[in-house]
């Protein structure tokens, strides 16, 4: 079938089409437009880069304009913009931006992968050359320059999502002092605060200063270069460098010029062919919206996994006309932030009540594999689903080792709209170096399936304060060395193995909370509780494990270390 192919951008989602296209059409014209210099190379590793992680720069470099045309028979030009589309003639008006001349080409089919841009606010010295952004290889050539030839000893990173912690981590790798700012009120805001309130403290403990809840209300320059951040309350950051990660944009302006339609949230809208509103113009990669597996709405969802499985499609039906229908996506993602992974799939619970869906969510922690055998590294797990059907809905991680088996799990659930019976039912692989007959898998299920059942009742760490001033009795049923080492206030000690003779000690005009380290003692305090007739018994979600990182996650904004020692009561 012959027909020329023409594709705006590389990247995941433009080099994904253009190779997908040759391999099930060999008689197409398939072209390249890439307006930088680099038509594939791999976003994901830059901060790495930057950090001397990865040590060689062509590493990046997934393939190369002449890799393309040797292997696929793909022209690729690279420095060349595409201006304007003519949906009547099917042409596009191409610069070559070396050499200025403008030219028209033609196409049968058009696919759009423009991706995102960096969003950089007007602040003040904002073009400063020492402030970045990290979203391409000029970007990265920029930075990484600046910092193997220039003294930085302090570095502001303005945003706290997953590439200014990436960011952070690679600095400090170089011995840089950062201060990470952000305008919400905790690290990675996809994940719920009590998640993000673990990453918090670790990246304290790594001696990375925190500005949560600090809006940016400008840049201070001092001569040529800019020499901190202004936040809105007047407080200014020293920094000899300046990375903005505040996120990204989708390049929609091509699309928008020629008429093509806009989705609610500002990306291009197709269907499930990567079809636009002209269906000889296709689109994929971060300027377009994809449906959300769990919400079954329009979102804007910029991550590499679906730009690179929506360009596959997209150059599948741009050189036959078929395919199967387009995935939706649910948001899998993970990052690396020092010693912690940090993972999450499909809907948060403020995600949940934020779109409507009624939502429960349960929180265990447990050892990736089980503990007789050397090695295990505790995750904390919390998964959301739906009261009544128990449809899983989301999930977050943070941990070690593991992390990534597990929310890979989750996110293959959601996709086939499965419960929490299902991931309970599901049998896993097992040997004591891997895992455990009862995987962090099974126990989260297990908890909300028994939470769903009216077994037990359980309430966020963050709670602890408002039931204790109402009245409710706290009883610790961890051993009484454990107590000692630490317990919340105003607790008293009765061991889980004690409870059922020491019940007796307890008010019976008073509710009662319990909590042990991580919940599972809890659990069963709460079981045989309710067996001698207690109802009004609640136990504390992860258990003081929990509850001491609530506490110290609330140290002041700006500290560069906090306490990596219990909180304990009186403290």
């Amino acid at each position: 079938m012959k027909r020329r192919i023409v594709i705006v951008g590389g990247v995941a989602a433009g080099a994904s089409a253009a190779t997908r296209a040759r391999r099930l059409n060999a008689e197409a014209e398939i072209v390249i437009f890439e307006r930088s210099g680099f038509v594939s190379f791999a976003n994901c590793g830059l901060p790495y880069y930057v950090g001397d992680i990865i040590k060689e720069r062509h590493a990046l470099l997934l393939q190369t304009p002449e890799g393309l045309k040797r292997r696929f028979d793909v022209d690729v030009r690279v420095r060349h913009e595409v201006t304007a589309i003519d949906r009547e003639e099917k042409r596009v008006r191409v610069k070559n931006l070396d050499t200025g001349k403008e030219t028209w080409e033609p196409y049968d089919r058009l696919i759009l992968a423009p991706g995102a841009s960096a969003i950089v606010p007007p602040f003040a010295g904002v073009r400063s050359p020492n402030v970045f952004t990290l979203r391409s290889m000029e970007d990265t050539d920029a930075f990484r320059n600046f910092v193997d030839h220039h003294e930085v000893k302090r570095a502001a990173i303005v945003g706290a999502g997953f590439i200014g912690l990436e960011a952070a981590e690679a600095l400090a790798h170089r011995g840089v002092a950062v201060d990470v700012i952000e305008m919400a009120p905790q690290v990675l805001p996809p994940l719920d605060e009590d998640m993000a309130s673990m990453v918090a403290v670790h990246l304290r403990e790594k001696h990375v200063a925190l500005h949560l809840g600090s809006p940016v209300r400008d840049l201070r320059v001092t001569g040529e270069r800019v020499t901190g951040v202004v936040l809105a309350d007047g407080q200014i950051v020293d920094a000899d460098l300046v990375l903005l990660a505040i996120g990204v944009r989708p390049n929609v302006g091509l699309a928008k010029a020629t008429g093509l339609e806009i989705g609610p949230n500002g990306g291009i809208r197709v269907n499930e062919r990567m079809e636009t509103s002209d269906p000889s113009i296709l689109a994929a990669g971060d300027a377009v919206e994809v449906d959300h597996t769990v919400t079954g709405e329009s979102a804007l969802i910029p991550l590499a996994g679906p730009a690179n499985k929506h360009g596959r499609l997209a150059g599948e039906i741009a050189a036959t006309d078929d395919g199967p229908p387009a995935p939706s996506v649910a948001g899998t993602a993970i990052v690396k932030v020092f010693d912690q992974t940090v993972a999450v799939t499909g809907l948060s619970r403020r995600a949940a009540d934020r779109a409507g869906i009624d939502a429960a969510h349960v929180v265990i922690r447990r050892g990736h594999h089980v503990g007789y055998y050397p090695g295990a590294e505790a995750m904390t797990f919390k998964l959301v689903y739906e009261p009544g059907s128990r449809r899983v809905l989301g999930a977050q991680i943070v941990g070690g080792a593991g992390v990534d088996r597990r929310i890979d799990i989750v996110a293959t659930a959601i996709h086939f709209r499965g419960t929490v019976d299902d991931l309970a039912a599901l049998d896993l692989a097992y040997a004591p170096q891997y895992g455990a007959a009862k995987d962090p898998i099974h126990i989260a299920a297990f908890t909300a399936g028994n939470q769903d059942r009216g077994l037990v009742r359980h309430i966020d760490p963050a709670s602890v304060p408002a039931i204790a001033a109402a009245g409710y009795q706290i009883v610790d049923v961890r051993t009484p060395q454990e107590f000692d080492r630490g317990a919340i206030c105003g607790a008293v000690n009765i061991g889980v193995d004690e409870l059922r003779h020491r019940a007796g000690e307890l008010a019976v005009d008073r509710p009662i909370a319990v909590y042990c380290q991580v919940g599972q003692r809890s659990y069963l305090a709460s079981r045989i509780l309710s067996g001698l007739g207690r109802e009004d018994v609640v136990s504390v979600a992860g258990g003081y494990t929990a509850y001491n990182l609530y506490l110290r996650a609330a140290q002041p904004s700006g500290l560069r270390s906090g306490s990596t020692t219990a909180v304990a009561c009186g403290a």
